[in-house]
């Protein structure tokens, strides 16, 4: 080979330091993944949840006082489904939720009324341990359309953690959607029901000025 022919294969022959490196995960494509992973698994649960709850047959019904429309529509639910017992957890006064039921053809042998709660979080918390000691496993949880999605955190977590599955029934309103910052406060509160055994009632208080809720209802 001759001199020339050796200085031109020098010239394109790559130089062992211009070989290409296998490209690296840059950082921000792993927090992409840090992030995106999570919410998947999220969004295959409550698929999961959604899918389940469609498929369940519960076992009683369980309706959040705070508005009479609610018992209203339980009575007319309850009828449909005559098999179910009923509790009711802190509604309207004993004497016109027993007149409501009363007029929908209800016996009273199927209607529990429980004053226990004061807010939405102990609607669950005072009655899933009596739930749980009747052996029922699953109820349709009614209440109205703009209080459901914090119902729904709070019985994920107390009915939950009682293996107690839950449909979600929702009366119609007029009302704007409560503000999500009420379920996360709510289901704050839960977990720590959870651990301590208390619902942190004035957990509220201990938000900075400007993120105060509204009263819980």
């Amino acid at each position: 080979m001759s001199s020339l022919d050796q200085r031109m294969q020098l010239k394109t022959s790559p130089h062992p330091r211009s070989r290409k490196r296998p490209a690296r995960v840059r950082p921000k494509r792993r927090s992409r993944l840090a992030l995106i992973l999570p919410l998947l698994c999220l969004s295959l649960w409550v698929g999961y949840r959604k899918t389940q709850a469609l498929l369940l047959r519960p076992d009683a019904m369980l309706v959040l006082g705070g508005s009479p429309d609610r018992e209203v529509f339980a009575a007319e639910f309850a009828r449909q489904h005559p098999h179910l017992d009923i509790w009711v957890s802190s509604g309207s006064n004993p004497e016109y939720a027993e007149w409501v039921f009363d007029q929908a053809g209800i016996s009273p042998e199927r209607i529990h009324l429980d004053y226990q709660a004061v807010d939405t979080v102990s609607n669950f918390t005072t009655l899933v341990d009596e739930l749980q000691a009747r052996k029922i496993d699953s109820v349709y949880l009614i209440t109205s359309e703009d209080h459901m999605r914090r119902a729904q955190v709070i019985g994920e977590i107390i009915l939950g953690s009682r293996n107690i599955s839950f449909k979600p029934i929702a009366v119609p309103s007029t009302r704007e959607p409560e503000p999500i910052e009420k379920a996360v406060r709510d289901g704050a509160r839960a977990v720590l029901w959870l651990a301590t055994g208390r619902t942190g009632t004035t957990l509220s208080r201990w938000l900075p000025p400007k993120t105060q809720l509204p009263p819980d209802s």
